[in-house]
């Protein structure tokens, strides 16, 4: 939705955004989202209320594979809370595929006995109303939350987040040092989840559970935040 450009202008865009959303939107759980204000972009990380959200999908385009499982687990920097998270597998529209099950474990078996996602997307969007977002990998969750909604509601769910994955990338790959090794060959580190996890001394966990991933999230970016900003930073400077 938004090109690159000058970050206050990227918040000053998603307020107008939602302001404008919050007048036209029908569906109810969607306009008690936008009607709810995003989280101040001035505001404090040490204040922020964050919610780490993954999904397990199909593959990787929201026109043609589907959400199979959704997790989410609250936070802040001070705590991180999974007792208060959400955990749900959804039935697709079209039988999983044989790659699908090995990659997240999720079998026939439990789709065929799991709600569509159109029964729990009021839920879904109802726990992410009044927080910001927090996920590894932003082309997953934005894009396959607004499609759905699209799909079943006829209305866009978008919203700004923070992407511990860009993040990481902006750390670990950018600046002159990281351009001088590439010039001599060598390959960037990589910045995938449990990858970004290791350089910050966090443990393993078993990859590929949706609130498992949730809450590695959650503390991949905590341990960011310590490392590279404060907790006196202000949410807009990490807005996506």
């Amino acid at each position: 939705m938004l090109a690159k450009r000058p970050q206050q202008s990227v918040i000053d865009e998603w307020q107008r955004y939602h302001q404008q959303q919050a007048k036209v939107c029908v569906h109810p759980a969607l306009k008690h989202f936008y009607q709810t204000p995003l989280p101040d972009a001035d505001m404090p990380l040490s204040e922020v209320p964050l919610m780490a959200l993954d999904f397990e999908t199909t593959g990787l385009d929201p026109k043609r594979n589907e959400i199979v499982s959704i997790g989410m687990v609250p936070f802040t920097l001070h705590s991180i809370r999974p007792s208060d998270g959400y955990y749900q597998v959804v039935k697709p529209t079209r039988a999983l595929n044989e790659e699908s099950i090995a990659f997240h474990r999720i079998t026939h078996s439990q789709v065929d006995q799991a709600p569509p996602l159109e029964k729990v997307l009021d839920e879904l969007v109802e726990r992410l109303r009044g927080h910001m977002v927090v996920v590894h990998y932003r082309p997953i969750e934005r894009p396959f939350l607004d499609y759905s909604c699209r799909r079943l509601w006829r209305e866009r769910c978008l919203f700004p987040l923070i992407d511990t994955m860009a993040i990481e990338a902006r750390w670990e790959r950018q600046g002159w040092k990281q351009k001088l090794k590439q010039a001599f060959g060598v390959q960037p580190v990589s910045i995938r989840l449990s990858d970004s996890r290791e350089r910050y001394g966090l443990p393993v966990y078993s990859s590929h559970h949706a609130k498992v991933d949730a809450m590695a999230t959650a503390e991949l970016f905590s341990a960011q935040v310590a490392r590279h900003y404060s907790p006196t930073t202000p949410l807009g400077q990490l807005w996506d």
